[in-house]
């Protein structure tokens, strides 16, 4: 079973995600800060991030970057889930190394169905 990792800072939108990604057979890890994040990726393997931009702290952009450029992370699909929708924020999270991008509020089906793109559950 894959292990995802969601990074964002509103509980209502955290309990959303992890709830749909729960009902469709993930393993889930919620944080709210991208240190956490980066804590949670230096002790566990994670098959995939989602990543919300708005965060306190380095945003997730920045975050998105940092990992693509860490050989360890490099590798790990991270999916943007974020309110920034204007095609500028999209062109530039696909430019810091995400697979996919995705504006809220998110459709349930649509984060499984990219999630699912990028691992095998």
């Amino acid at each position: 079973m894959a292990t995802l990792l969601v990074v964002e800072d509103s509980a209502t939108e955290a309990k959303i995600l992890t709830d749909c990604l729960h009902q469709s057979g993930f393993n889930v890890i919620s944080v709210t800060t991208a240190e956490a994040a980066k804590a949670i990726l230096e002790q566990k393997p994670i098959d995939a991030v989602l990543l919300d931009v708005v965060l306190p702290g380095q945003s997730g952009f920045g975050l998105c970057r940092e990992l693509k450029n860490q050989q360890k992370t490099a590798h790990i699909p991270i999916i943007i889930c974020s309110s920034k929708s204007e095609r500028i924020d999209k062109n530039w999270g696909m430019r810091q190394g995400a697979a996919a991008y995705i504006t809220k509020p998110i459709d349930p089906e649509e984060i499984v169905e990219t999630v699912r793109q990028f691992i095998n559950s």
